[in-house]
């Protein structure tokens, strides 16, 4: 069994270690979950992963185990316990030199080639991913998960470093499943039973298609009403919903004199991690774009980092503003996002279980 009492840097390094190598924080984060090595209420997992390894690396400079080898790009520092304890001022030059050309040379370059990995113009693919392509490609209407393994390692859609390819496969469909299961969200895949797997848009009848299609008509006419909602009534909804996630001391701020801020509020982990948050709502109907983050990030206070909620979505200027090195990390939660956490936590929606008894 995995130990679940991991810390998150732990858990990063572990990763690291066995990867081998740099990896993007969202595949740090994915294989994180994945193993089971560390487990969060939060509901942007990859969003903390990556704020833990800027802060690391801002704090520690060369003395952290992390080095952040390209834009949202980190690997394990060589030696990071001789820079904490340089014998002369000569040693300590000598050894961030070496730092540097680790960094440039090294994982840099792994990091960066990475995607490019495959000359055959073929890509990984996240499990999830590779087991819907080779399902959707397969003359069977449903295999095995260590079928759907082999045959994704066969065409080059997995990335084998891993030891138990097969588990991680199986591991990543049911957590899939059951998280869409807990948001009432439409089905990419269907259990059949003893490692059987088909997908769901192939059991397009009954009462589980009737269901996921009710859903999701609910779903956009959730988004349409919220998108409909007077500015200071979408403010207290976000400010509810904050709440329910494990959010305290939450209030709306004073349109007069906000600064761009809407909400703000401390995010509580354990009774243990307090992060200020200053949130700004945005209920758009087009995408969010560079300037709004920059706009966020000049608003906060001491010790605060941002947070943006939108009903539409983000531009890639945007996404790549928000993490971008060596600024504070800006959290963002798309339209889609913010209904898979209304419905998970019962704001606005109310669910009905269902019981469907097979043999």
């Amino acid at each position: 069994m995995p130990d679940t009492t991991t810390t998150a840097h732990q858990a990063i390094k572990i990763v690291l270690e066995q990867a081998q190598g740099p990896l993007r924080y969202e595949e740090i984060t994915r294989r994180i979950l994945t193993q089971g090595l560390w487990s969060t209420r939060g509901k942007t997992p990859s969003a903390t992963i990556n704020a833990q390894l800027a802060v690391d690396i801002k704090r520690k400079g060369s003395s952290s185990e992390f080095v952040r080898t390209s834009k949202g790009c980190f690997g394990l520092n060589a030696s990071p316990t001789e820079t904490a304890k340089p014998s002369t001022p000569q040693a300590e030059g000598k050894h961030k030199n070496r730092s540097l050309k680790a960094q440039q040379a090294g994982p840099k370059s792994r990091c960066s080639a990475e995607p490019q990995a495959n000359h055959s113009s073929l890509h990984t693919l996240s499990f999830t991913d590779a087991a819907e392509k080779i399902l959707d490609s397969s003359t069977s209407k449903q295999l095995h998960y260590r079928d759907i393994t082999s045959m994704a390692i066969e065409q080059h859609l997995l990335d084998t470093a891993g030891k138990t390819p097969e588990a991680s496969v199986y591991a990543q469909i049911l957590t899939e499943v059951k998280r869409k299961r807990l948001r009432q969200d439409q089905q990419r895949f269907m259990l059949l039973g003893k490692g059987m797997i088909s997908l769901a848009k192939w059991q397009a009848s009954g009462i589980a298609y009737q269901i996921d299609e009710a859903n999701k008509k609910t779903r956009e006419k959730l988004l349409k009403q919220i998108k409909s909602m007077a500015p200071y009534d979408f403010e207290n909804l976000v400010s509810q919903l904050l709440t329910a996630i494990g959010f305290e001391e939450v209030e709306v701020t004073s349109r007069s004199n906000d600064g761009g801020i809407d909400v703000r509020g401390t995010l509580v982990v354990g009774d243990v991690i307090k992060t200020r948050l200053a949130v700004q709502v945005k209920r758009w109907k087009h995408n969010v774009q560079a300037p709004a983050i920059q706009q966020v990030r000049g608003s906060l206070g001491t010790h605060e980092q941002g947070l943006i909620i939108t009903t539409s979505d983000f531009s890639k200027g945007a996404k790549e503003e928000a993490t971008r090195a060596n600024a504070t990390p800006v959290a963002l939660m798309d339209g889609q996002q913010l209904i898979n956490l209304l419905i998970e936590n019962e704001i606005g929606v109310s669910k009905t279980p269902f019981e469907l008894i097979q043999i």
